[in-house]
Parts: C-alpha cells; structure tokens; sequence
C-alpha cells in the first residue's frame, strides 16, 4: 500500500530489534522502501537490507556531514555498489548549513562530484536541504540532466516551485503532520499530485502524536494521510499516487506490484 521513500533502517537505534521492526513495517502495509545510504558503512548496510528482504531497496553516497574527509577512492567505492540491482539511487548527498561541521565549499565539492556521478550512470538523486536553499537550486541547475528528490522538503512554497521546474519530486516526512507547520502545508498545496513523495526518514522525525519516540517506516501512513487531507483526495488515492511516483523516479519496474499488495 504505502512506499517509504526515504528511511535508515541501518541505524544503530534499530539494532536491538531490527527484524521485528521490519516484520511491524511488512504488518503494516508498507509495501517499499528504501534505505538510504551516507557513506560507505551505511551504503553498504542499505544494500545488505536489500538483499535479504525483496521489499526494500538502497541507495549509496555521501551526506553532507560525512565529507569532511572523504577521497576519490572512496567516491569510486559508491559507484562500484551502483552496479547492485537493488541500488536505485545516488544519495543522500547534498547540503547542510544547520550544522556547519564541515565546511560549505567541502560540501558544495562532494555535492557536484555525486552529481556528476549520478548523471554519467543515470541515477536518480535523493537530496538532504538544510538551510541551503539557493545553493541547493544551483547546483541542481547546472546538471539539468540529473532528475531527483528534494527529501524531506523545509523549503518555501516559491523555492518548491522552483525545485518543480527541474522537474524534481517533492517529499514530505512527519513534521508536515505538527499543527504549527503552516509552511510545509503551503508547500505542498503547489506541488502536483505527480510529484509528491511521502517518507520517514526513520529513525527521526515522528509524526505527530509519536514526537519524543523512535520512527520507523509503520508511521509513513500519517504522512499519507496529511497529503491526502491537504490535496482533498482519499488517503487510498494518495497511497497509490506516491506509490507509482516512487517506482518511477527510481526506475523500478514492478509497477503491478501496487494492486498486488495494497490492503495486505
């Protein structure tokens, strides 16, 4: 029924009772998701979960936060994981002004260099935003080729309308469910019903009635159902509408598979 774009089934806050976790998650009526990588250990952590649960599906790259010291050798690591037929994506690559642990022109550097990667192998992007908006939007310009998604999306409803024009997909998490959050509301009223993505980005970021406690794929469906009360459809339109946007941007083919397993 329900695809988690964008989740980290690899951290460390799930190793007590990961398996349960996911069985919870299958219980639930989540029928994808992926695992996102930020650097080579949870890269490759995000390709082991891929191959032992036919459901879950990975990405590889960087974030922001881990290129601090990172080489070309390790870069060529990322892209030599791509070949695995369950990696769907470059990412999560991209910038972080929040916390300005490494430095933005360090950041900026391993933004491109997976950018550029992305566009020679023709890879979908997964984009971390914080508080770097228009550095963000530049870079995305330059490779017009490289399509992706803005996770996550903190951005203003203008900023969307741009990000849409590089023909990028938009996806919430949990804080869009917090009453006070006007603006993740606004944002998405712009972006088109084709475009939307929901996710976790489990372990953080609960939804509303869950803040305080451990995320995890389960609670996608709150997402869902915010969407689905701001766009004025049924929380089953919605769950299908993500559903087949995720399967298209990230190239994966079993697109029969939503009918197959909704209501599981």
């Amino acid at each position: 029924m329900f695809f988690d774009s964008h989740t980290h089934l690899d951290d460390s806050q799930f190793d007590a009772d990961r398996k349960e976790v996911i069985e919870n998650i299958i219980s639930s009526g989540v029928s994808k998701l992926v695992n996102i990588g930020c650097n080579i250990k949870t890269s490759q952590i995000s390709i082991d979960l891929a191959e032992k649960y036919d459901f879950i599906y990975a990405t590889v790259g960087f974030h922001p936060c881990d290129t601090l010291n990172i080489t070309d050798d390790d870069l060529k690591t990322i892209e030599d994981m791509t070949h695995h037929k369950k990696v769907v994506a470059i990412g999560e690559i991209g910038l972080d002004y929040h916390w300005d642990d490494v430095p933005r022109n360090t950041q900026k550097y391993w933004f491109e260099k997976q950018m550029e990667l992305a566009e020679r192998l023709n890879l979908p992007v997964t984009i971390h935003n914080r508080d770097a908006h228009e550095d963000i939007l530049k870079i995305i310009q330059k490779y017009k080729n490289v399509k992706g998604i803005i996770h996550c999306c903190s951005a203003s409803k203008e900023m969307v309308n741009e990000f849409l024009k590089c023909e990028y997909y938009i996806s919430f998490a949990g804080p869009i469910t917090y009453k006070n959050n006007s603006k993740s509301v606004e944002s998405a009223k712009v972006v088109p019903m084709d475009r939307l993505l929901i996710e976790t980005d489990a372990p953080y970021l609960s939804p509303d009635g869950f803040r305080g406690k451990r995320n995890d794929s389960s609670k996608v469906k709150y997402t869902c159902e915010k969407l689905a009360q701001i766009k004025g459809v049924t929380l089953e339109e919605m769950a299908k509408q993500t559903y087949e946007n995720a399967i298209k941007i990230y190239k994966i083919k079993e697109m029969h598979n939503y009918e197959n397993s909704y209501g599981r």
